[in-house]
């Protein structure tokens, strides 16, 4: 090894000053970006007001969407009349269906005398107040109606709810008699005394329940177990169960309720539920035509989001494929005809996807037919100039080869220009139809059919969130399918091993 000395140095720092003397920008180019890249997020941080979102965000209500995907809810509700008879009720499309008796959920019952009035005794106190009012002696014949009224009043044995206790995990629960409710979870109890149809709590409250002012409802959350709410008439309550209810069989559905061994024992050997038909043709009907998945339906919807994205490419590539030969300079010598058709492809790719969905939908109406016009003339314009500036970038010798052998015109590009581009073609062309797949269920939430507007619908109803976590994963399932095909055909075309 040769060691140099300072002259040495001083010398090849002459004839080479670049190499010793960088510029200010090569020196201080890596703090220079950083500086930088630090700046424009600060900028962006204040631009944004992202401290302000994040302190003001709502991580509870988050968390409380997240769990309505992957669980669902049973919904008690105790309604309290003024003279103390107590009614536990469940919402129609329970999942628990008709009739309902759940283990977690304690009621003491006995018989109450409440007054009834007698048949007819309303419109007949109805009209006797009114001929009081219009008669000259109103205050007269207005108690006359009271009197009457009054004595049509009857009473009756009447079966009413006296205790009603809503467990929701071995640290929480709701009991509810006329007098007040109790709730107790994580070792704390909170009492709301109900009497004579106003609301006080006794003492201070815990932190996991909530009261705007005194006097009005009081919302206790529990986590994931659940959460309700406390007014003097009503007491609604929230309990949530981790997974799907009813995925397969509905609450009509001769097989609900049934473990899988009964179900799979009645489709095998079991007699026949419906005469007209096997237990298996009826099971099948019965997880088809699931009136809370609605399964069919969504199955086909999806569908029909795969054919409008596929049909929607495949037209795309058709047109862009001749457009862009006259688009690319090197195989078109016409200004006119190049400037033409790349303005097309500008004009036509320059229009978002989604503002092109609606103008369709505007046009033809709500429905897939909207979906695939909007594909097509988004990626006839990205395919066309894509496919034009592949061809601008072709190696000419092949074609100039082909040439001077004195083929005719079509016969060069066939053999001279074509073999060199369909590979990157085809391979374009598969990664939009992968891509369209994912946007058609975008601009299907706008009216262009599809699971997009499906999946819309379910989440404007603001409850349905399990139904919307079972339509995403159905999305992506097919999103990763097609991601593999398209990937295994490119590297296929272009001739690289696929991974």
């Amino acid at each position: 090894m040769t060691t140099l000395n300072s002259a040495r140095m001083d010398e090849i720092a002459a004839r080479h000053p670049a190499v010793f003397h960088r510029s200010f920008w090569q020196r201080f180019r890596v703090a220079i970006i950083a500086g930088g890249f630090v700046l424009y997020a600060l900028y962006c941080w204040w631009f944004f007001a992202i401290g302000h979102v994040l302190g003001n965000a709502n991580w509870n209500l988050a968390g409380t969407y997240l769990a309505d995907w992957v669980s669902y809810e049973v919904r008690p509700e105790v309604t309290i009349a003024p003279d103390g008879a107590m009614k536990l009720t469940y919402p129609r499309f329970s999942p628990l269906g008709p009739n309902a008796t759940p283990d977690w959920v304690e009621i003491e019952r006995g018989t109450m005398t409440r007054a009834a009035p007698a048949a007819g005794s309303a419109s007949s106190g109805k009209k006797s107040a009114s001929m009081g009012f219009m008669g000259s002696g109103g205050a007269v014949g207005g108690s006359a109606a009271v009197t009457e009224a009054m004595a049509a009043t009857t009473t009756r044995e009447e079966e009413v709810v006296r205790r009603a206790k809503i467990t929701l995990n071995s640290s929480t629960s709701i009991e509810v008699v006329p007098e007040r409710v109790t709730v107790q979870h994580g070792g704390e109890t909170l009492v709301a005394d109900i009497r004579g149809g106003t609301m006080s709590v006794e003492g201070p409250l815990p932190a996991w329940a909530k009261q705007k002012a005194p006097g009005e409802k009081i919302t206790v959350s529990f986590g994931f177990a659940g959460w309700g709410e406390i007014e003097a008439d009503d007491v609604s309550i929230r309990r949530r169960f981790l997974g799907w209810a009813n995925f397969l069989f509905d609450t009509n559905s001769p097989f609900h309720g049934k473990s899988t061994s009964e179900v799979f024992s009645l489709i095998t050997s079991g007699d026949r539920i419906d005469p007209k038909q096997s237990n298996l043709s009826l099971a099948w009907d019965n997880i088809l035509y699931n009136a809370e998945w609605q399964h069919l339906d969504v199955w086909t919807k999806l569908l029909q989001t795969i054919v409008m994205a596929f049909v929607g490419t495949l037209f795309a590539m058709l047109l862009a494929f001749p457009l862009a030969f006259l688009a690319a300079r090197n195989i078109t010598r016409s200004w006119l005809s190049n400037q033409l058709t790349k303005r097309l492809f500008d004009f036509l790719r320059s229009v978002d996807m989604l503002i092109w969905a609606l103008f369709f939908t505007r046009a033809f109406g709500p429905g897939p037919l909207a979906g695939m016009s909007a594909i097509f003339f988004t990626d006839t314009g990205t395919l066309g100039k894509l496919y034009s500036e592949a061809l601008e970038n072709i190696d000419d010798k092949q074609r100039e080869g082909v040439k001077s052998v004195g083929a005719a015109p079509v016969a060069v590009q066939r053999y001279g220009v074509l073999p060199q581009v369909m590979p990157l073609f085809a391979s374009q062309a598969l990664y939009f139809w992968e891509s369209n797949t994912r946007s058609a269920t975008i601009i299907g939430a706008v009216g262009a059919g599809g699971i997009g507007l499906k999946l819309w619908e379910a989440m404007r109803t603001n409850s349905d969130w399990e139904n919307v976590a079972y339509m995403v994963l159905l999305i992506l399932i097919v999103v990763f399918v097609f991601d593999g095909i398209s990937n295994a055909l490119r590297s296929r075309l272009m001739g690289r091993p696929a991974h």
